[in-house]
C-alpha cells in the first residue's frame, strides 16, 4: 500500500501545497492522512491511524521531514520504528536523498550519507520550532510593553451587581437566579462573589 501524511501546526494553514505533491505521486486520496497539529511530539489522530495501518514493504510519502515532526529525537525515533520495526520505506518528495526505497539497495556509504541528512534536517526541523516559539515569546513582550492585552477582557459587573449580590447572600434567591438575573453564568458570579 501507497500512503501520504500531511501535517499543519494550525487548523487556519493550508494544506494545499503538501496535498499536491503527495497526489502527483499517484497517492489516493483516501490513503492521506492529515493533521492540523503541533509537531512537537507525535500524539497526533490520524498520524497514529496511519502508523496502525503501516506494513511491511507500504510506502509512506511525506512532503518534507519538519511535516512529519519537530522534535529531533522523536522524528529519528519515529523514522526508525517505521523503517526498521515496521519494514516500511519512507519517501521525502523534497530530498530525495531521504528514499529508503532506494536506501535498500545502496552500499554502507549511501545508508551512512542518508542517516546523517536524515539527523541534520531533523535538528533544523527542532531549531526552527524553538525559534517560532522565541520569536513568539518576543513578539508578546513587545505588545505588552504597548499595552496590548492578551485573553478576555475582564467582565464589568453590571449596574444592578449589588442589588442583586443583597438578595442572593440574604437568601431571597438562589446563585442560579442571581447569575440569570445579572445575565451572567453561574460561575462568573461566584467568581464576582469571592472577590468581594
Amino acid at each position: 500500500m501507497r500512503y501520504g501524511y500531511i501535517r499543519v501546526s494550525t487548523k487556519e494553514q493550508n494544506i494545499d501545497r503538501q496535498l499536491s505533491a503527495i497526489l502527483k505521486e499517484g497517492i489516493e486520496m483516501n490513503n492521506i492522512f492529515i493533521d492540523k497539529a503541533s509537531g512537537k511530539d507525535f500524539k497526533r489522530k490520524s498520524y497514529n491511524k496511519l502508523i496502525k495501518n503501516l506494513k511491511e514493504n507500504d510506502d509512506l510519502y511525506i512532503k518534507s521531514i519538519d511535516r512529519l515532526g519537530r522534535n529531533y529525537d522523536e522524528i529519528i525515533k519515529e523514522w526508525n520504528q517505521i523503517t526498521k520495526k515496521t519494514g516500511a520505506n519512507i519517501t521525502v518528495i523534497d530530498f530525495p536523498l531521504l528514499d529508503t526505497r532506494e536506501k535498500k539497495d545502496k552500499d554502507i556509504t549511501g545508508k551512512f550519507l542518508s542517516d546523517i541528512v536524515l539527523q541534520i534536517l531533523s535538528y533544523v526541523a527542532q531549531v526552527e520550532r524553538e525559534n517560532i516559539r522565541q520569536r513568539q515569546k518576543e513578539g508578546i513582550i513587545e505588545a505588552q510593553k504597548r499595552g496590548v492585552k492578551f485573553g478576555r477582557p475582564k467582565r464589568k459587573k453590571p449596574e444592578n451587581y449589588t442589588q442583586i449580590y443583597n438578595l442572593w447572600e440574604t437568601g431571597e434567591i438562589s446563585l442560579r437566579q442571581a447569575a440569570k438575573e445579572l445575565n451572567v453564568s453561574p460561575s462568573m458570579f461566584s467568581k464576582w462573589i469571592k472577590k468581594d
